[in-house]
């Protein structure tokens, strides 16, 4: 098969390409930086794009995460997919494969499974995070195959969850430090996945029937428990425990990607921290 990586370079998209090509598929990656530029935003270079490689599916890795500027990431899961889209459909591609998130669901007290709604809330910023998300999946589903994948928090190398990187900043104090999400040790409950398992689903994925897939590890765990674990791996301060717990912080479940074969060889953030890989 031949596969288009939309986000080659991004931390999913460096553990993806090899593990399709490994797995016999021809790929080819486009991304902002790296040998086949393409400004995901600019709709007639990403139909150009599409069309000359002509793909069989296209694996739909595209973030902005770099500058920890929602907006602009937000902007990518919304007209950065619209362009993506359009130029898939135009070229007569039927699969595709895209990264969402499994923090988007409404709030409630257990693990979510993808039969639970998109958080209606309209508090921002959540709701424009949410309507991102919804938008991105709204799109994909216009093609005849479309696979979602909605990873767990993406931690290993090249995220910000990896030594030296945007959290391990922020638990250490730097006032320069820029990260969008949580370093609260409360009971919030969140879901991680290691960047390889997120890729090893997309390569299975190919073959998935359409649909959404939480793909995440075995132990949903609240702040309290994983960050001083996260902390201790970084060599950072283990914040201070505090109370509370966002409504929408339930993490989720992966049976139904389970069902289908894929396992997460990091199955827990409590050894997953301590080696995540270079």
């Amino acid at each position: 098969m031949r596969v288009l990586v939309a986000g080659a370079t991004g931390a999913v998209g460096r553990q993806l390409v090899p593990r399709l090509e490994a797995a016999g598929h021809e790929v080819v990656g486009f991304s902002r930086r790296g040998p086949r530029p393409v400004d995901v935003l600019d709709a007639e270079a990403v139909r150009r794009a599409v069309a000359d490689v002509a793909p069989d599916a296209v694996a739909h890795q595209l973030t902005d995460l770099g500058g920890a500027d929602g907006a602009a990431n937000d902007r990518i899961r919304v007209d950065g997919t619209r362009n993506l889209v359009d130029a898939a459909r135009a070229a007569g591609v039927r699969r595709i494969v895209a990264q969402s998130i499994s923090w988007a669901y409404a709030p409630g007290d257990a693990p979510a499974d993808e039969a639970v709604p998109l958080d209606p809330t309209r508090e921002q910023p959540r709701a424009r995070i949410v309507a991102g998300v919804r938008a991105l999946e709204s799109a994909v589903a216009e093609l005849p195959e479309p696979v979602v994948l909605r990873y767990g928090i993406l931690y290993g190398p090249g995220t910000w969850y990896a030594p030296g990187g945007a959290v391990a900043a922020a638990l250490a104090g730097d006032p320069a430090a820029r990260f969008l999400g949580s370093t609260a040790a409360d009971d919030s409950v969140s879901s991680f996945v290691h960047v390889a398992d997120a890729a090893e689903a997309a390569v299975r994925a190919l073959e998935w029937p359409p649909g959404a897939y939480n793909v995440v590890d075995d132990e949903p765990a609240p702040g309290h428990a994983w960050l001083p674990v996260l902390a201790a791996a970084l060599g950072v301060p283990v914040p201070e425990r505090v109370g509370g717990r966002a409504g929408w912080a339930r993490g989720a479940l992966n049976a139904r990607a389970r069902a289908l074969g894929w396992a997460p060889v990091r199955p827990s953030w409590r050894t997953g921290f301590t080696n995540q890989g270079a």
